[in-house]
C-alpha cells in the first residue's frame, strides 16, 4: 500500500514538476523546503509559544547500554503545536516530500524503493544504524 502510493506521489510530481524540471531547481527547491520547515518550528516556539525548547545536556545513567538509550534521551520540546502551527508545518513537511519526490524523479530514483531499502537496513541495524 505505501509502495503504491510512494509511486503514485512521484509519478504526479514528475507530472506537475514543469518550472522546476532541473536537477540544480530541484535541489534548491528542496533546501529552501527544508529552511522554511525550520523556520515554521522556530515560529512555533518564538511567534506563537505553542510549544517550548528547553536543552540541555542529555542524561543518560553511566550503566545504561545502548538499546536503553531511547528511554533516557529527551527530545527537548515541550508542549504541543497548536491547530496553525500544526497546519502550517504539515505544509512544509508536504513539500519538503514534494521536492523529494521530484529529486527522485529527475535522477530517475523509486522513492518507494529508496524508502524500502532505509526500513529494512533500520529493521536489521536498528539501534546501530544511526552510529
Amino acid at each position: 500500500m505505501a509502495d503504491l502510493l510512494c509511486r503514485e506521489f512521484q509519478e504526479t510530481v514528475g507530472k506537475y514538476l514543469a518550472r522546476h524540471r532541473s536537477v540544480l531547481d530541484v535541489m534548491s527547491k528542496l533546501q529552501e523546503a527544508g529552511a522554511r520547515t525550520n523556520r515554521a518550528v522556530a515560529k512555533a516556539v518564538t511567534s506563537c509559544g505553542c510549544v517550548q525548547v528547553s536543552a540541555a545536556r542529555q542524561k543518560v545513567p553511566d550503566n545504561s547500554g545502548y538499546r536503553d538509550l531511547v528511554q533516557h534521551m529527551q527530545t527537548h520540546v515541550k508542549g504541543t503545536l497548536c491547530e496553525g502551527c500544526r497546519e502550517t508545518l504539515e505544509s512544509e513537511v508536504g513539500l519538503q516530500l514534494l521536492y523529494l519526490a521530484g529529486l527522485c524523479e529527475v535522477l530517475k530514483l523509486d522513492l518507494g524503493e529508496v524508502l524500502q531499502r532505509e526500513h529494512n537496513r533500520l529493521s536489521a541495524l536498528g539501534p546501530f544504524y544511526f552510529c
